[in-house]
């Protein structure tokens, strides 16, 4: 069955072209009484005339300054990183140098090179300017580069009459957002980074920034939370990755400027899938998640980086999810009750998404779910890096409509509107 009013036919890939400026690091000490290559290289740019170094950073502004924003600020960032730890005198070297020898211990990274997949989505922060019936959207979007690493990145968009995608234009440069000066940053307790001020929210990147991190960020499903003033700030939970563990991790904003990110604890985020309902129930944050890589539970806590074991609200019944079944966002408030998209595995591992109702005062009472999916990857989305797998981390009401945007395959992302109705109607 499937519900699809509209198919949008825009589709993102994977792009080659969508680079990072990153951190390149060699070797700091060796095991005889030679030079670390670090130091040789600090070496030879400190003993660089003025007029070679001014020669040689001419060339690499040439090459890359177009590619990237805020290029010397970057290479003055990192060579103050640099020159820190070397214990290198500042008086000796003059900013043409600092900004070479920064370009030295940077490198380009095709941050989206393999895969864009996975995304989610939520209503953006500024709703001003637009014409009757349009929401403008931001849109989280797992990007994977060189060596399989995930980040995060953006993507802005309008909504027009709840039935028609306008993406806003691809950004032509990428910048990843930095470390906040001053900011008690700390890997145990969570850091605090910032976009660049001259760049929009697509332009911008959140990259591994932490050792528990550094094997990739994934999956962030991005819930706008309703708070009890009213107001509102964003908070998404992903899974980092350290190439070895994982662990649920949040990310909290009040304006995609600034973002904290920061571990969460307890015996219920040893899992991936943690998705958030977007306001608190009976004085609690409240969330959908998988513990035991099979079935689906509700859990609550006071605090929304504690949470421990909840509630088996649902388990594999259908064929097309017996092999297991997760979320595929956070919770959707209807008058009817909490929508829930689920995403199941059947035979020969395909991926498809079905839905769930839950009550409205009490999310553990399951009121109806799918027989069937809603949603399943067609021909043409069957191949890629992951081949049968359609898969989301959040979709959002529109009008009539649900507005769902999805991975295919692992390696690209499709959007469609479904019609809520005939959801609902599909319920037993």
């Amino acid at each position: 069955m499937h519900l699809m009013v509209e198919d949008t036919n825009i589709v993102l890939h994977a792009d080659p072209t969508k680079v990072l400026v990153r951190p390149f690091d060699l070797t700091w000490h060796t095991d005889d009484e030679e030079p670390s290559r670090t130091e040789r290289v600090i070496r030879q740019v400190v003993d660089m005339s003025a007029e070679d170094v001014q020669q040689e950073l001419d060339h690499v502004h040439r090459d890359f300054a177009g590619r990237h924003g805020r290029v010397r600020e970057i290479f003055l960032r990192r060579s103050s990183e640099i020159i820190e730890r070397a214990g290198l005198p500042l008086e000796r070297l003059t900013q043409s140098m600092r900004e070479l020898l920064g370009a030295y211990f940077c490198q380009e990274y095709s941050y989206a090179s393999a895969a864009v997949t996975n995304p989610s989505v939520t209503l953006h922060p500024d709703q001003e300017n637009l014409l009757p019936g349009q929401q403008r959207i931001l849109i989280t979007m797992r990007t994977v580069g060189e060596g399989h690493i995930s980040s995060i990145a953006f993507r802005e968009g309008i909504i027009e009459d709840c039935g028609r995608l306008k993406l806003e234009p691809d950004p032509p440069i990428s910048t990843a957002a930095n470390f906040v000066r001053g900011a008690q940053n700390s890997p145990e307790a969570g850091i605090t980074i910032a976009r660049s001020p001259d760049c929009s929210i697509s332009e911008t990147v959140i990259f591994p920034m932490t050792s528990a991190q550094a094997g990739g960020l994934e999956d962030m499903r991005l819930t706008r939370m309703r708070l009890e003033d009213g107001s509102y700030i964003w908070m998404g939970t992903y899974t980092a990755y350290s190439g070895h563990d994982i662990q649920s991790e949040m990310m909290i904003t009040r304006d995609f400027k600034q973002f904290e990110m920061m571990p969460m604890r307890g015996d219920a985020v040893r899992n991936k899938g943690m998705a958030l309902f977007p306001r608190k129930i009976d004085g609690q944050y409240a969330m959908i998640a998988r513990q035991d890589g099979e079935n689906l539970y509700l859990i609550k806590s006071p605090d929304p980086l504690e949470w421990s074991k909840g509630v088996r609200i649902l388990q594999p019944k259908y064929p097309w999810e017996f092999v297991q079944i997760g979320n595929c966002g956070p919770p959707i408030e209807l008058d009817e009750g909490w929508l829930v998209l689920t995403h199941g595995v059947g035979a020969m591992r395909r991926y498809s998404i079905g839905a769930a109702l839950l009550d409205k005062r009490d999310p553990s009472k399951v009121l109806g779910r799918t027989e069937t999916p809603i949603l399943s990857a067609l021909e043409e989305h069957r191949d890629g890096y992951v081949p049968n797998v359609v898969y989301s981390c959040g979709a959002m009401r529109c009008g009539p409509n649900l507005f769902l945007p999805y991975g295919i395959a692992d390696s690209s992302i499709g959007f469609a509107f479904l019609n809520m109705e005939s959801i609902l109607k599909s319920l037993v």
